[in-house]
């Protein structure tokens, strides 16, 4: 049996009661656990991961510096953990810094393996497209022509999705970001997809009402107040509900409030709404779904089953890997490997090819990708 954090508990981090609001501070009693890094034991354990059935990987990144290794990293990984496609996205980032990119980085090194791999586009371009619109508070009809036909680009390009777009993003390799989720260019860009027929991929850490930043964040670089968001998300939801919006990285919370109450609410509400699951062994953050055995929760094991429709895997692993530290795919593939096998065939691949209708092998060939 794996496992994880043998010889410590997991702690329950009750940050900023001081200073938040009673409303926050009665949620926060509530809020998820904080995991730590694993065991030596639990590392080599977690590497002998196989996924007990095919499933599709759609969220990962590359370094642009080196993209024809990462995509020959990400195919030596395939064969190990059982995976038949790979997505690859450009991480949301500004114009702000030398070195931004966006995914016609990798697209020439993916074309010699049209079954294998698919892409989607805009985190280098309409992402920063949007946070400059935010700073500048200009989102007129020239702004929203330039962002129209920059996202036309991308699907004439090849990509089945827009994105990774974010409304907030603490910083890694790209810096601090916001933008409120009912921005005029993110409600443009819901309309776009729904005429297109493509997902959205957005990346946004929750913050139900405005908050300080929780104390085992750094201040700066990020902002030591938050903005509420989920309001504003529920109205990107409901501005186009042809618009499938993929909220990314479910189980990688890092302000303890993507609870499972929250996601069911808005999940109930927003028929348009999916999730990527993430698990993140080396940083697992908050409402983690695994315990410290490695075993998936019961609570989560029933909030897959009891919305099968509308999960994916997005481990949001980068490429080239750095073993041999656990990869995030690993925690990923230990999970899904606990469904039930009806529930590992609807979100290891039915559920991808609803949401992605592009990226369907018959589409993909006919598109003569």
């Amino acid at each position: 049996m794996l496992r994880l954090l043998k010889n410590h508990k997991a702690k329950v981090l009750l940050f900023g009661l001081a200073v938040l609001a009673a409303g926050l501070a009665a949620h926060l009693l509530k809020a998820g656990q904080a995991t730590e890094a694993l065991s030596s034991q639990a590392k080599a354990e977690l590497a002998a991961v196989h996924a007990a059935s095919p499933y599709i990987e759609a969220h990962t990144h590359f370094d642009e510096k080196n993209p024809a290794a990462a995509v020959e990293a990400a195919l030596k990984s395939m064969e190990h953990q059982n995976a038949t496609t790979v997505f690859f996205l450009a991480p949301p980032d500004t114009f702000d810094h030398p070195g931004s990119f966006d995914t016609d980085v990798i697209i020439p090194y993916l074309k010699k393996y049209p079954a294998k791999f698919r892409y989607l586009a805009g985190g280098g371009t309409l992402n920063a497209m949007i946070q400059k619109s935010v700073r500048s508070n200009d989102a007129g009809p020239e702004v929203q022509k330039q962002f129209r036909a920059k996202a036309e680009d991308l699907l004439r390009m090849g990509a089945v999705g827009l994105g990774e777009v974010t409304a907030e993003h603490f910083p890694s390799s790209t810096p601090y970001q916001y933008a409120p989720a009912d921005h005029p260019l993110f409600l443009l860009l819901a309309d776009i997809a729904a005429e297109h027929n493509v997902p959205i991929i957005l990346h946004m850490e929750a913050v139900p009402q405005d908050m300080n930043l929780p104390a085992d964040l750094k201040s700066p670089p990020n902002p030591p107040r938050l903005r509420a968001n989920i309001a504003a998300f529920e109205r990107l939801l409901s501005h186009n509900p042809r618009a499938r919006i993929i909220w990314a990285h479910l189980g990688a919370d890092y302000t303890g409030y993507r609870t499972i109450e929250l996601d069911r609410q808005l999940l109930d509400k927003h028929p348009n709404l999916y999730m990527e699951i993430k698990t993140d062994p080396l940083n697992p953050g908050k409402n983690f779904p695994l315990d410290a055995d490695g075993k998936l929760r019961p609570e989560w094991k029933k909030f897959f089953s009891d919305y099968s429709g509308r999960f994916i895997i997005g481990s949001d692993q980068h490429y080239p890997a750095a073993p041999p530290d656990p990869q995030r795919w690993q925690s990923d593939v230990l999970l899904y490997n606990q469904l039930p096998a009806d529930l590992q065939k609807k979100i290891g691949t039915e559920n991808v090819f609803r949401i992605y209708p592009l990226a369907a092998p018959a589409a993909h060939a006919a598109a003569g990708n």
